[in-house]
C-alpha cells in the first residue's frame, strides 16, 4: 500500500461579519471545513465540540479553561464603529437595553462600561433583554436603550440621536486596545504544525483585508470606500502585548463585577509573534498593484490573494516586466539552458482514463502497447547518437507491471548506456507501490537502486481536489502527489514541479496550486524547476477554457513571480510553438525545455511542434539569449 493517509479535515467557525471577513482565507485550505455564523453561535459550536477552531468571543476564554489561543483575533485601538449602545437620551436614565441575541464580549463590555460609569448597584439596575434590534427601533427612547454589534450596528449609527461607540468608550476608561473576539481551539485538540498552516493563512487574509473588504461590500450594498477604510484603520488583526495587556484588564473588570471567572489571558507561546513573526499591520495590507509588483519583481514573498490580484488584474506589459526582471535578478548572465533529452513512453496500457488524456488505451483493448526492452534500447540509441544525455520515461498505469519490471528494464537501461533516467510520474510511483503492496518510500528505494535519477512533474494537473475529481477522478489526490515528491525528496530524489491549466479551473485554483509547490519546496527544497503548460483538447473528451497564448504567458510570469523559491521556469515550447517560446522567455522563463526525439502524450493531443538543438539554439540566440546545455540538475554539461 501507499501509506499515504487523507488529511482529516479541521472544522473551522468564522464570525459572518465585515471586521472577521478577512478570515473567509481559510476557505482555501484543503483540509478547512469551513462556516460562519453569529459570535455566540462560534462560541457555541466550538464549546460543544462542532467545531475545531473557530473565532469566538474573547469572554470565552474566561468561562472555558481548556482554551488555547492564538495571537490573531478582532481588536478596536479606539473607536470600533461596529459596537454602538443606541438610546435617545442620557445613559444615566436608560432602565431597559435591549441586547443583541448574537453577541457575548460586547454584552459584558456593556455591562463592565455601565458598572464603572454609573458605579457597580446602578450599572446592575439596568435590565438586559435578548431582542432583535431591526424589529425594536421603535422601543428605543429615553429610557430604553439598545446594544448593536456587527453589520446591524455599521448600518444602523444614523437611526437615533445617542450613540456609544464601545471601542472608543473602553480607550477613554483604559488607554488600551480592546479585544472583541480571538481564534481558540481546545487545549490539545490541533496539532502544531497544522495551527502554523492555519495561523499563516489567517495572516494571509489580514494581509489583503481590502481586497476581503470590497468583495464583503459588493455583496451587501455597502460602500466599497467604506469598507476597505474600516478593516484597514479601524480593526487590527494581530494580539501585540498591549492588546494582551487589554484583554487582561477587561476580564479583571468583569471578574471584579461578577461577569465571569478571574481568568489571566495568554497567547499559546509557540505561536506567538516573537516566535512566528509575520505581524500584520495596516499599512501593508492595503498595497496598490503597482507596488506588488515591485516587491514581486524583486523577490518578495506574495500572499495568494496577491497572486491573484496579479493573475487577474495585473496588465500583460506589467507582468512581462517584472517577470523578466526576477528571471534576470536569479539568472543574471543573460544565458537560456536546454537539455538533449527523449520521452520513452514505455506503455500506454492505463486503467485510469482521464477525461483529458488521448493517450491511454484501457486493458484488453486494441491498439494497446508495452515496448520491450530491445524497442526502448532501439529509441535510446538514437538519443546517444544524437549527443542526448537523458531518457523522460512514463507511461500508463499499466495494471499488470509492478516494482519488478522497472527494476530489471532501469537495471538493462543503466547497464548499456551512460543516461540520466528522468522517470516515472507521481501516479505510476504510487501505482508501482500498490501493485507491489510495498510503501511508496520503498519503492522509491528500490527504483533508485536499480538507476532512478530523478523524477518529473507529471500528473500534477491542478493540486485542487475538485478539479481533479471531475478532470481524472481516478488519479491520486492533491496530498498524494505531494506526498511522493516529498517522500523523494526525504530520500535525496530531486524533481520537478508542473501545472497543467485551462481546465476549467479558476485563478484562485491556480493559486492554491502555487501555493502547495512553494510550501513544499520550503519543506524539502528538493524541486528543481517549474513548467506550466495548457492543456490540449484535440482528440481528448475534455473542454478546454482559456489556452491562448496571452493566457500562457500570463500564467507563467505569475507562476515566476509567486514561486520565489524555485530557481528554474522551463518554457512550454511543445504546446505553444518556438515563437511563443521565445516569447515566454521575455515572462520569468531561463529554460528552453528539451529537444524531442519523440513524445506520444502531448501529440496524441494533435499538438506536433518539433525542434533539434540547433533549432532550439537558434531561437534562443534570435531572441537575445545565451544558450548552453544542461543537465538534469541546472548545471552546465560538460561537453
Amino acid at each position: 500500500m501507499s501509506g499515504i493517509a487523507p488529511l482529516s479535515k479541521i472544522r473551522v467557525g468564522n464570525v459572518n461579519y465585515l471586521n472577521s471577513t478577512p478570515f473567509a482565507s481559510l476557505r482555501r485550505l484543503d483540509f478547512v471545513d469551513y462556516q460562519e455564523c453569529v459570535p455566540s453561535e462560534c462560541a457555541r459550536k466550538l464549546r460543544e465540540g462542532e467545531t475545531d477552531f473557530a473565532c469566538v468571543p474573547l469572554i470565552e476564554y474566561a468561562t472555558n479553561g481548556d482554551y488555547q489561543a492564538m495571537d490573531v483575533g478582532i481588536v478596536a485601538k479606539g473607536a470600533v464603529e461596529s459596537v454602538f449602545l443606541f438610546a435617545e437620551d442620557k445613559i444615566e436614565d436608560l432602565e431597559t437595553i435591549y441586547i443583541d441575541a448574537g453577541s457575548r464580549t460586547s454584552v459584558v463590555l456593556l455591562r463592565v462600561i455601565l458598572c464603572e460609569l454609573l458605579g457597580k448597584e446602578a450599572g446592575w439596575r439596568v435590565k438586559f433583554y435578548r431582542r432583535d434590534l431591526l424589529g425594536r427601533v421603535a422601543d428605543v427612547g429615553s429610557r430604553v436603550g439598545a446594544l448593536a454589534i456587527g453589520d446591524v450596528a455599521m448600518k444602523s449609527k444614523d437611526i437615533f440621536s445617542y450613540q456609544l461607540d464601545l471601542g472608543a468608550q473602553w480607550q477613554s476608561f483604559t488607554g488600551m486596545p480592546f479585544v472583541f473576539a480571538v481564534w481558540m481551539w481546545k487545549e490539545g485538540s490541533l496539532e502544531r504544525d497544522r495551527l502554523v498552516v492555519l495561523r499563516n493563512g489567517l495572516l494571509d487574509g489580514v494581509r489583503d483585508r481590502a481586497i476581503y473588504a470590497r468583495d464583503w461590500a459588493d455583496g451587501n450594498q455597502f460602500s466599497r470606500v467604506d469598507a476597505e477604510r474600516y478593516v484597514c484603520e479601524r480593526i487590527t488583526y494581530v494580539l501585540d502585548d498591549r492588546a494582551i495587556e487589554g484583554a487582561n484588564e477587561f476580564l479583571r473588570l468583569a471578574a471584579l463585577y461578577g461577569l465571569a471567572p478571574r481568568a489571566e489571558f495568554r497567547c499559546a507561546e509557540e505561536l506567538s509573534i516573537a516566535k512566528m513573526g509575520r505581524a500584520t499591520s495596516a499599512s501593508d495590507s492595503c498595497r496598490s498593484l503597482d507596488v506588488v509588483l515591485q516587491d514581486a519583481s524583486e523577490g518578495a514573498r506574495l500572499s495568494i490573494l496577491e497572486g491573484l490580484r496579479l493573475g487577474m488584474d495585473a496588465s500583460l506589459a506589467d507582468l512581462a516586466l517584472a517577470s523578466n526582471l526576477r528571471r534576470e535578478q536569479l539568472h543574471p548572465s543573460g544565458e537560456v539552458s536546454y537539455i538533449v533529452e527523449r520521452n520513452v513512453n514505455y506503455t500506454n496500457i492505463c486503467d485510469v482514463n482521464c477525461r483529458f488524456c488521448a493517450f491511454n488505451v484501457v486493458p484488453g483493448k486494441a491498439g494497446g502497447y508495452l515496448w520491450s526492452n530491445e524497442e526502448i534500447g532501439e529509441k535510446i540509441d538514437e538519443l546517444v547518437s544524437a549527443d542526448g544525455v537523458q531518457v523522460l520515461f512514463q507511461g500508463g498505469l499499466n495494471p499488470e507491471l509492478g516494482i519488478e519490471y522497472y527494476e530489471n528494464v532501469f537495471r538493462w537501461i543503466k547497464a548499456r548506456y551512460q543516461i540520466n533516467l528522468h522517470a516515472l510520474s507521481a501516479d505510476e510511483i504510487l501505482h508501482i507501490s500498490r501493485v507491489s503492496r510495498i510503501s511508496v518510500q520503498a519503492a522509491l528505494e528500490r527504483l533508485v537502486g536499480a538507476g532512478l535519477g530523478s523524477l518529473p512533474g507529471a500528473g500534477a494537473e491542478i493540486l485542487v481536489d475538485r478539479i481533479r475529481r471531475r478532470i481524472a477522478k481516478r488519479k491520486c489526490s492533491a496530498e498524494e502527489w505531494l506526498e511522493v515528491h516529498r517522500t523523494a525528496h526525504r530520500i535525496g530524489l530531486k524533481s520537478s514541479s508542473t501545472m497543467m491549466f485551462g481546465v476549467g479551473e479558476t485563478w484562485y485554483d491556480r493559486l492554491i496550486h502555487l501555493s502547495k509547490i512553494r510550501a513544499l519546496q520550503d519543506e524539502t527544497d528538493g524541486f528543481m524547476a517549474f513548467i506550466a503548460w495548457p492543456f490540449q483538447e484535440s482528440s481528448s473528451r475534455l473542454k478546454a477554457s482559456d489556452v491562448s497564448a496571452p493566457q500562457y504567458l500570463r500564467v507563467q510570469a505569475v507562476s515566476r513571480l509567486f514561486l520565489d523559491n524555485i530557481r528554474n521556469i522551463q518554457n512550454s515550447w511543445v504546446t505553444q510553438g518556438p515563437a511563443v517560446g521565445q516569447l515566454a522567455l521575455f515572462f520569468g522563463a531561463n529554460d528552453f525545455g528539451s529537444v524531442m526525439f519523440e513524445e506520444n502524450v502531448v501529440s496524441a493531443a494533435g499538438v506536433r511542434f518539433r525542434m533539434d538543438a540547433e533549432a532550439i539554439e537558434r531561437h534562443i540566440c534570435d531572441a537575445g539569449f545565451l544558450p548552453w546545455q544542461r543537465i538534469v540538475n541546472y548545471q552546465r554539461r560538460v561537453l
